[in-house]
């Protein structure tokens, strides 16, 4: 027998129910807690938390009609809405048991009672109010997660032109259902506008989950978005809802779709097109009511190619497009993030708030940042933390190589001169291919011959 939990209040005007219900039930609940007079219910449930209320329906000699226990269900109603109550009653009152649990009672238990009767009903109805309570919890939990997910770690930065351009597409198509492809290079902020368009839908109060493609095997495709059923695979144990069905009601946000192989592509178009999932191992389709975004920062003629990417999935995914631009394309922004993010990071690491000298400015300003506002980030991030003093200079933002050294990177004799120190080597190499790569971390780390968290555990070490 499981170990006996939670607690259990027993109120009737006989002390020999009190007496039997009390050491009837005490091996199914760890406290039983009896009371002869129902007007003191409503302290009893300040003290305590009952897990179940078994109420008599009469307290007076010769009363009858239950009108009394009407009046008390009613009060544990209004003191929890949630409340348990199980009825006590005479057989000839069977009917105002029904009619009781019309307003809210739980069950009722006939007199004389049979002990067996009793133990199932009471246990059962406790179950029901602990499921309630999970299940409140789970909702208040899901409402913090929601609100949350909906938070933008940063906010979108720019007064450019083409930011407002952004910002009036976003706009226009949040408050509607519509599918939002949106385009870019890496560390433009494509997040951040599938973010904006979560914050300003209909279903903001929801969920936004955002699920990076290049980090999902595929092998696990189908399992990761549609969820599997116990026994499915060798490493399903239990059943699993998969991203579609966790973003029930929000925003799915798909990121990296450009990377996601022909045969893969069919089934996420199959999902969009009929708007349910099967589950791997199961034999029935869940319906889904999801708003899908989409991202990716392959350029749009790749996209074109039916080679590359399915037209017929591109016309599901992009009844919406929005191109954000590259930070080289909108430098009348970079000051502005510059401000921003000193100030962020000043705080952070609590720093006093530092200037950029001039020179730092101007070669900021001239440099193409191909990893546009993340790679500008993080530099303005390690600046902060390591310069010497208040003022940061070109040095302190470790700005990139000079284009000509980035055109000979592979040169086959090294001079008098060259740098052979292993770990400054090694940092040269991961700026090399995250450059290459436009700081797509998946594809520098399989270039560099390393896995995602690899690679990030060596960003982290060289301040990158």
């Amino acid at each position: 027998m499981a170990e006996p939990q939670g607690k259990l209040l027993i109120v009737d005007d006989d002390e020999d129910i009190l007496v039997a219900g009390r050491l009837l039930l005490r091996r199914y609940f760890a406290e039983v807690i009896t009371c002869s007079r129902p007007a003191d219910i409503e302290s009893l449930m300040q003290e305590h938390e009952f897990d179940a209320i078994l109420l008599d329906m009469n307290f007076s000699p010769g009363e009858s009609s239950g009108q009394q226990g009407f009046f008390w269900l009613r009060r544990i109603l209004e003191l929890d809405a949630q409340a348990v109550v199980v009825l006590i009653t005479a057989h000839g009152g069977v009917d105002i048991a029904v009619d009781a649990m019309k307003l809210g009672a739980t069950d009722f238990i006939a007199k004389p009672w049979q002990n067996e009767k009793v133990v199932a009903t009471v246990t059962a109805s406790a179950k029901l109010r602990r499921s309630l309570r999970e299940g409140r919890k789970l909702q208040q939990a899901n409402q913090e997660l929601a609100q949350l997910s909906a938070v933008a770690g940063q906010p979108m930065l720019g007064n450019s032109s083409a930011m407002r351009s952004v910002h009036t597409l976003i706009e226009r198509s949040a408050p509607t259902d519509a599918n939002v492809l949106v385009l870019g290079e890496n560390g433009t902020g494509k997040e951040l506008v599938a973010r904006a368009l979560h914050q300003h839908s209909k279903r903001s109060e929801k969920i936004f989950v955002s699920v990076d493609l290049g980090a999902i095997a595929e092998s696990l495709f189908e399992s990761e978005l549609f969820g599997h059923m116990k026994g499915a695979f060798t490493d399903a144990r239990d059943n699993r809802i998969g991203r579609f069905q966790a973003a029930e009601g929000g925003t799915l946000f798909l990121d990296e779709i450009g990377n996601l192989p022909l045969h893969l592509q069919a089934k996420l178009l199959t999902v969009l097109e009929q708007r349910q999932v099967t589950p791997v191992g199961a034999n029935k389709a869940v319906a889904i009511d999801v708003r899908v975004i989409a991202a990716t920062n392959v350029p749009r003629e790749t996209l074109a190619d039916e080679n590359r990417f399915r037209q017929d999935l591109l016309f599901r995914l992009n009844t919406v497009e929005i191109m954000v631009p590259p930070l080289r394309e909108r430098r009348e922004d970079i000051a502005l993030i510059v401000d921003y993010y000193l100030a962020s990071y000043a705080r952070k690491y609590s720093k006093p708030q530092p200037v950029v000298a001039h020179e730092a400015m101007t070669a900021i300003l001239a440099d193409d940042w191909p990893g546009n506002v993340r790679a500008l980030r993080h530099a303005i991030e390690r600046a902060v933390i390591l310069a010497p003093t208040d003022e940061l200079s070109v040095q302190d933002f470790h700005l990139p190589l000079s284009k000509t050294a980035r055109s000979e990177p592979h040169a086959s004799a090294a001079s008098d001169n060259e740098d052979l120190n292993l770990t400054r080597m090694e940092k040269q190499a991961i700026e090399l291919a995250l450059r290459k790569h436009q700081f797509n971390i998946s594809h520098a780390a399989r270039e560099l011959g390393l896995t995602r968290a690899a690679l990030y555990r060596r960003m982290e070490k060289h301040g990158i």
